[in-house]
């Protein structure tokens, strides 16, 4: 077999090797259909038990309450940008958007279609370094929701915990960290999150949403734009991506079969470690982007000191099996992505390359 690739890539990102192992052996006849799952009907019974299954795995893994729905869509988080001011801000409404880094800002642009979005928080002047402090986030209760993003792929910031936002609903994009530690889901009105990062590959869009405001939420919309739609259909009001909500599925009983979220949230931060250990015992060699207190346990940014030796760096990175180590092309530099498929055994390879490359040039 091809010795495997030391996938830091920031999304699509690595895939477990028993999930990519068990597909392979799967594709051709699923189940004894004599058909690859791609080949299915949606309608079918087969695809319809795969489905359901994906749906009640990911309730039990994160504790999902009975009150909430979960929906797998299409289009990525970018189209729940739009989705969510679409369905839940009226004209006349406002709603408090935390700008933590690029994602959020794409967020803040799409709602001002459809009402007033407002600035509730922001690091930009410390170029998204740190996670606002929840004491600094002002909103008002006539607001109709909070948007946050929890983890910040560009900038390898993550929120640690979430803004109490009382009777105004929290929406969170949680598109490059969901999955990766336990969350009170209750805590939210609407989470979304692209599949791409930590949950299977590309093509799906998870979101779960309190029941309650999909009553509340704008009628006059298309049909296919309405949450309530894909929740009234189960997610199947149309053709979904039948081969992507099967491997969300079997990504999902890795999990299970890891432990849990808590066990995966620990197998994160001691990955996280291996590399922010790197950067913090180089002697300012590697410098780290984001203030400590807000690290991402999912992106790790950093910069080498000379520039010269950064593109060395990346080159001979790539070269030794390294792959996404560049670092967004908005803001250069390096970035180690540690999504919950990434083994320990490539974070401690990606360490043991960064201090030999530092003895090399110092």
């Amino acid at each position: 077999m091809t010795q495997r690739a030391y996938n830091f890539n920031a999304g699509p990102s690595a895939l477990p090797l028993e999930v990519l192992e068990k597909a392979q052996q799967q594709l051709v006849n699923f189940r004894d259909s004599g058909m690859s799952i791609m080949e299915m009907s949606h309608r079918s019974a087969i695809f319809d038990e795969v489905h359901n299954e994906a749906i009640a795995l990911l309730k039990k893994l994160y504790a999902i309450p009975e009150n909430y729905e979960v929906l797998f869509l299409q289009g990525g988080a970018s189209l729940q940008f739009t989705m969510i001011p679409m369905n839940f801000l009226q004209a006349d409404q406002k709603a408090s958007y935390v700008l933590s880094g690029s994602w959020s800002e794409k967020a803040f642009k799409e709602a001002k279609f459809f009402g007033t979005p407002v600035e509730a928080a922001s690091t930009k002047e410390n170029q998204y370094r740190n996670i606002p402090a929840l004491a600094n986030i002002q909103f008002n209760e006539e607001d109709a929701y909070v948007h946050i993003t929890s983890n910040n792929t560009i900038y390898g910031t993550q929120w640690k915990e979430f803004p109490e936002t009382k009777n105004v609903p929290l929406v969170a994009d949680m598109s490059s960290d969901i999955l990766s530690k336990p969350i009170d889901v209750s805590k939210f009105g609407l989470i979304y999150a692209g599949a791409q990062k930590n949950l299977g590959p590309s093509g799906v869009t998870v979101v779960i949403i309190r029941k309650d405001l999909l009553e509340k939420a704008n009628k006059n919309i298309p049909t296919m734009l309405k949450y309530s739609t894909h929740a009234d259909s189960n997610s199947l009001y149309n053709t979904p991506p039948t081969f992507g909500i099967y491997m969300l599925g079997e990504v999902l009983k890795w999990v299970e079969s890891k432990g849990g979220v808590a066990a995966i949230a620990k197998h994160n931060e001691l990955k996280a470690k291996v590399i922010y250990d790197a950067i913090d015992n180089s002697n300012g060699f590697y410098k780290g982007h984001a203030t400590t207190e807000s690290r991402s346990l999912m992106n790790i940014t950093f910069r080498v000191a000379d520039e010269e030796l950064e593109k060395q760096f990346l080159a001979e990175a790539k070269a030794a099996g390294f792959v996404g180590l560049n670092g967004h092309r908005s803001v250069g530099g390096c970035r180690a992505s540690t999504y919950n498929a990434v083994p320990l055994e490539a974070c401690e390879a990606l360490r043991d390359f960064m201090v030999a490359f530092q003895q090399k040039h110092q």
